[in-house]
């Protein structure tokens, strides 16, 4: 007999079965059928803010939860999870109490402002989304399931239980010569991509390319190379199905031309960057231009080949084609640079930005210190492989901002 007893039990004592989507299914058309309000008595608000509380202790992030909650339970558990965290902030007073990378993702998932009374994010939500009472409680179900049983991954930021009191936070960012940078070279691509002349657009991306690494090489001379004076930072990308490993190897090509190291949750398709703050910047915007070019580029290849769907296995080893020799591309680039450089200041600049590299394989090893290199040696499609070669010796090697999902 299933009662609020039962629910109860089930919700707090055996939520690894909710996260199959069959089972939790068929536990939602049960409740369904029996006539069980959604949330009464506020019991699944209360056990999915528990279950909140205790992701964030396992190192999860705003961001994380959401491209978890859209690869786990899909996508119409997004408006419930923002809701829950517009909740949580409130609870929390994250405006004023949060780092600013998690404030940040907040504002980008839209979750500053819950926009309902305490303790009705799942109630607010229903009525909102207007879904059957069957797949409302598969919904809930399963994303209760999923936030109860999170793996645990390496806390990047403090989370809410080691924030410290309300403090002012600044109406906007400063604009500092990372940012004058940044917006140079998103202004380039901007001009590369709006003109109608390939020879035109290539000389700007590539202007945009050599600005990405003597902006490095600046900022390197700047501090000397100190370690003291280097701001390593972390950021997660979070990447989706599919052939969501031959992208991270694209991501990974990219991080490293510029001195990031990419460690790969390959269960849970997220990535952490580690790197001076100014070239994960560069490494965002690249990676997000570069996945959507090899997404046309592809598509392109298609055509050409006269394929009405290419197989899974060819575009599969297009991507990692496509990765491989943009990874190529941009060492080329950074070596070249660096050296031009060198010769117009009269310095051997290896020195200063080793020790830079240095610093961040330091904090890597910090944070990560049980993970080791791992390179893929599974077979791949040929055509495929030199497909993708030959699209990325036309992809526009310079990057585009857009949020990270």
């Amino acid at each position: 007999m299933i009662d609020d007893a039962w629910l109860a039990d089930l919700l707090q004592h055996r939520a690894p079965v909710l996260t199959d989507a069959g089972a939790a299914a068929e536990v939602a058309a049960t409740l369904s059928a029996q006539g069980f309000a959604l949330d009464r008595g506020g019991l699944l608000s209360r056990t999915l803010q528990d279950a909140l509380d205790g992701t964030w202790e396992r190192g999860w992030q705003p961001a994380d939860v959401a491209h978890a909650a859209r690869r786990q339970v899909g996508a119409g558990s997004v408006p419930l999870l923002v809701a829950l965290l517009a909740e949580h902030a409130r609870r929390t007073d994250a405006v004023s109490r949060a780092p600013e990378g998690w404030a940040a993702q907040l504002r980008e998932l839209g979750a500053l402002d819950p926009g309902h009374a305490p303790g009705t994010a799942v109630t607010s939500w229903h009525r909102a989304e207007r879904r059957a009472p069957a797949e409302a409680w598969r919904i809930v179900l399963q994303l209760t399931g999923m936030l109860r049983t999170t793996a645990r991954i390496e806390v990047l930021v403090p989370p809410p239980s080691r924030w410290g009191p309300a403090r002012s936070r600044a109406e906007g960012p400063v604009a500092g010569g990372d940012d004058r940078a940044l917006r140079r070279i998103r202004g380039l691509l901007a001009k590369a991509e709006a003109t109608g002349f390939p020879e035109e657009a290539e000389a700007l991306t590539a202007k945009a390319q050599e600005l990405m690494t003597r902006h490095a090489v600046d900022a390197a001379l700047l501090d000397g190379g100190a370690p003291a004076g280097v701001d390593v930072d972390t950021r997660r990308v979070h990447l989706a199905d599919p052939y969501a490993r031959a992208k991270t190897q694209l991501l990974g090509a990219v991080a490293e031309a510029n001195d990031v190291r990419l460690v790969w949750y390959q269960g849970l398709g997220i990535a952490t960057l580690v790197g001076i703050r100014s070239d994960l910047d560069a490494v965002e915007l690249l990676f997000t231009s570069l996945l959507l070019q090899v997404a046309q580029a592809l598509a392109a290849a298609e055509r050409q080949e006269g394929r009405g769907s290419a197989s899974r296995s060819f575009r599969r080893a297009f991507l990692l084609g496509y990765a491989h020799r943009i990874g190529e591309r941009l060492a080329s680039a950074r070596r070249r640079v660096t050296e031009e450089a060198a010769a117009e200041r009269g310095t051997d600049l290896l020195p200063v930005l080793r020790s830079r590299q240095e610093a961040v394989e330091a904090r890597t090893q910090e944070l990560f210190p049980k993970v080791r290199s791992s390179r893929s040696r599974s077979s791949v499609d040929a055509g495929g492989w030199y497909a993708g070669r030959a699209a990325a010796e036309r992809a526009d090697v310079a990057p585009r901002r857009s949020p990270l999902r």
